[in-house]
């Protein structure tokens, strides 16, 4: 099966969280330069959220036993972030929320 052709949609869930870790990040800055960081850290990882599911949605982790979702893992910034999704149908995957991987659940 060629995967390369699935849209990828966020819930409203996983844009609340992509919002709230660029609050979080907003918080954490000491200079205005790192304003910019944080802006760039969470485009990033949603470009890079986008690029891997559209191509290559099987190749990521269960989360845990018996899940059908699954957990791609993006290093972004020196951190690391979880997306958690759901290969929708064959043709669409829908990212259900993204956590910072010291965060203790995804809801």
């Amino acid at each position: 099966m060629k995967a390369a052709g699935f849209a990828v949609r966020f819930t409203a869930q996983a844009r609340a969280d992509l919002q709230r870790l660029l609050d979080f990040l907003i918080d954490r800055a000491r200079q205005a330069e790192d304003l910019g960081v944080a802006l760039d850290t969470i485009d990033a990882l949603e470009v890079e959220i986008r690029h891997r599911l559209a191509s290559t949605p099987y190749l990521y982790r269960h989360p845990g036993p018996g899940s059908q979702l699954r957990e791609l893992v993006i290093p972004a910034a020196g951190n690391g972030y979880l997306a958690l999704y759901d290969i929708t149908d064959a043709r669409q995957v829908t990212v259900i929320a993204v956590r910072h991987q010291l965060e203790d659940d995804y809801l």
